[in-house]
């Protein structure tokens, strides 16, 4: 990974020092309240951290698709209240980003005050990573902080541009992000293993072609799993399987065994006639004796314990998706049975352990053990572009 700049490149004192910070403060809202502020509270450190420092906080930042025009139910202004309450401290709302109105606003604010300034997406050369209005927000800066990694995969104004026009440095949130990365996949302790589930084999190609380069264990679970079961032959019944992706399948593997990866695929799965909670027909068996009528919903006990053994081999873990249909219990089983493996071994010092995307953070916490692995990352879109080894913009913008 290339070398970043951070907040500790930055003078001690920024008295009067304007910082540009692009944040994601894109908040699920019901009501008008938000349900969940864990994007607030990652980039709190930062926001505070150059507010104590003297610096004007100006926060760039984006809410829902408004394709380039204003939208009052998508004003930035919405989550202001949330971010206040977080910080505990009062946050000006800019209605503008640049131009007159924004300089006169900025001008008011005093050393260590907090400017939330307007959805950056109201304005169509956001999205379309517009040099002019990039230029046009930058004046209002004297340097440019990027603490959003869950926007980085996007060559937005926002997000790239603007730090190829002031200096450039990663907010806390992105400094920690980007180091748990580099230590996952950039630069790991082998053995490296990997954990994808998720349902179709087709939304993780690139993942899954990337990583059995990069890695000595790859554990395929939930129905992905079925798709490489049927590529080896088995017949999975029902199941959830792309069966059109079989050859895929097998050229995945054929590229692992070729690199010196162990593909991990169940020999014993969960299986039942229903997809619902706790199904009378529900029984564990070999994958050959799956039924024609049956579907394997979560990956079996003795499966489960060999890759718990796997782990115990390994100084990595990165972990992306379920091994089953976690949400309804009990096939939820599998996915908590080895996140605690993770967990404990990662408590024991002896695994580095991160995980990503939305499923996972659901599955771990869970679990009980959202506290207990290495890193988990918030971003979606943006951790698996950076699983299936894709440049990110706002990264490589910080790094230029």
């Amino acid at each position: 990974m290339s070398a970043f700049k951070t907040l500790d490149d930055l003078p001690q004192d920024l008295s009067g020092q304007r910082a540009l910070v692009r944040v994601d403060l894109n908040l699920p809202m019901k009501d008008g309240q938000a349900t969940d502020l864990t994007r607030v509270t990652a980039v709190a450190p930062t926001i505070l951290e150059l507010a104590d420092r003297g610096a004007k906080v100006l926060l760039l930042a984006h809410y829902g698709r408004p394709k380039g025009e204003r939208h009052s139910t998508m004003s930035i202004s919405m989550v202001q209240g949330d971010l206040e309450r977080v910080l505990d401290r009062e946050v000006m709302f800019i209605p503008e980003v640049a131009g007159p109105v924004a300089a006169q606003a900025i001008d008011i604010l005093r050393p260590g005050d907090i400017g939330l300034m307007e959805n950056v997406r109201f304005w169509p050369g956001e999205e379309a990573n517009d040099a002019d209005f990039a230029k046009s927000i930058a004046a209002n800066g004297d340097f440019y902080v990027n603490d959003a990694f869950s926007a980085a995969h996007r060559a937005h104004a926002s997000t790239e541009a603007l730090a190829h026009l002031l200096p450039a440095y990663a907010g806390r949130a992105m400094e920690k992000e980007l180091k748990a990365l580099d230590a996952a996949l950039g630069t790991p302790q082998p053995p490296v293993a990997a954990v994808v589930g998720g349902a179709k084999v087709s939304t993780k190609l690139a993942v899954l072609e990337n990583l059995s380069r990069k890695v000595q264990h790859l554990v395929i679970g939930g129905g992905m799993a079925n798709t490489f079961l049927a590529a080896n032959g088995v017949h999975v019944g029902m199941s959830l399987c792309e069966h059109d992706l079989t050859d895929t399948a097998r050229a995945i593997m054929d590229a692992a065994d070729a690199a010196g990866c162990t593909i991990h695929l169940p020999y014993d799965v969960v299986v039942a006639k229903e997809f619902a909670a706790n199904p009378p027909s529900m029984r564990v068996c070999n994958v050959h004796e799956v039924a024609a009528d049956e579907m394997i919903l979560d990956i079996g006990p003795l499966a489960v314990e060999a890759l718990g053994d796997v782990l115990k081999t390994c100084a990595t873990l990165v972990w992306n998706g379920p091994l089953g249909a976690f949400e309804t219990p009990p096939f939820d089983e599998a996915t908590v049975a080895l996140a605690k493996t993770a967990a404990a071994l990662t408590q024991a010092g002896a695994l580095v352990s991160v995980a990503g995307g939305g499923d996972t953070v659901a599955a771990l916490a869970h679990a009980g053990v959202a506290e207990d692995v290495t890193y988990i990352s918030t971003a979606g879109g943006a951790f698996l572009e950076w699983m299936e080894g894709k440049e990110l913009p706002g990264v490589a913008a910080l790094s230029a």
